[in-house]
C-alpha cells in the first residue's frame, strides 16, 4: 500500500457526512475509500499548482492544467 492509504487507514479520516452505507459493509468502505481517493488526488493537483505558482516562466493556468492532466499517465 502506499503511504496516502496507510495515513488514511491509520488516523480513521472518515467522512463526517454522505456515506448512507450501513457502517462495516463493503458498500460503506468502498464510500470512504472513494472520499479518501478524491482527497487525496485534490490535494495532490493543488500541489502541482502550487509548484506552478512559483516559477515565474509558466503560464500558470494552461501548464498546471497540462501537468495535473499527465499524471495519469505515470
Amino acid at each position: 500500500m502506499n503511504k496516502e492509504f496507510n495515513k488514511w487507514w491509520d488516523e480513521d479520516d472518515l467522512t463526517t457526512e454522505g456515506n448512507n452505507f450501513v457502517d462495516g459493509t463493503p458498500a460503506y468502505w468502498a464510500w470512504e475509500g472513494w472520499c479518501a481517493a478524491v482527497k487525496a488526488e485534490r490535494e495532490a493537483c493543488a500541489k502541482v499548482c502550487d509548484e506552478a505558482d512559483k516559477d515565474s516562466d509558466w503560464p500558470t493556468a494552461a501548464n498546471c492544467a497540462a501537468t495535473i492532466r499527465a499524471r495519469s499517465n505515470t
